[in-house]
């Protein structure tokens, strides 16, 4: 396999290539040529992760309260994220899984590219430096970072449209999805709310959660 094409993709040069090969090898694959999976350098990529995106929310969002960045890094220290940032760098087409993950699509499991980005950022971290690791996830979770500081404080616009409504007695409020765009790694949501069956007010997230509370703060604000 040609890993070359990878450290162009994610920005750096191993000196030791056997260590972003160790860091791509699924356990299926491990047992099946005893050779050692990535699962150590998972759990040491994690613990990187998350000290490298706290120092980085310390230093750079010095608004936020302790709360508001476990809630931030919650959010952005997740298999979601993870996942997109593997997909960004075409990672399912360096994994070194078994035969069984292969015959079942496991190089397009959320959760097995997830898993091998944490192992990456551990296997920089060994063959270079933790600046090396820091930039690594700097470059990839910086825009996801700044996305979640925005909606850390966001009011509960849903509780708050349904005590507005309810003021004068009981009201049938519905949400409903109506609309899914995008790739799967990558969708767009638009829901709807209606009072007693009337459509209120439409809006657009990245989750179906986040489509709702829009469409109940334009509610509010019509």
């Amino acid at each position: 396999m040609n890993l070359e094409k990878l450290e162009k993709n994610i920005g750096y040069k191993f000196k030791n290539i056997e260590l972003l090969k160790n860091a791509l090898t699924h356990t299926s694959y491990a047992y099946e040529h005893g050779v050692p999976s990535n699962e150590k350098l998972e759990f040491l990529g994690d613990s990187i992760l998350e000290f490298v995106s706290s120092e980085y929310m310390y230093n750079k969002y010095t608004n936020l309260k302790e709360g508001e960045m476990t809630k931030v890094r919650a959010t952005v220290v997740c298999e979601q994220s993870l996942y997109k940032v593997a997909v960004l760098h075409n990672f399912s087409d360096f994994l070194y899984l078994g035969k069984s993950e292969i015959m079942t699509g496991g190089n397009k499991r959320p959760a097995i590219l997830a898993d091998s980005v944490e192992a990456v950022i551990a296997a920089i971290y060994i063959d270079g430096s933790l600046e090396d690791s820091k930039r690594f996830i700097i470059d990839n979770l910086k825009d996801e970072i700044e996305l979640a500081t925005k909606h850390v404080g966001q009011k509960d616009y849903k509780t708050v449209l349904q005590e507005e409504l309810q003021k004068n007695g009981d009201v049938k409020i519905q949400y409903k999805i109506i609309k899914e765009s995008g790739p799967d790694h990558d969708k767009t949501f638009e829901a709807e709310v209606s009072l007693n069956g009337k459509v209120l007010a439409k809006g657009k997230g990245k989750s179906k959660k986040e489509a709702e509370m829009q469409a109940a703060k334009k509610a509010l604000e019509s």
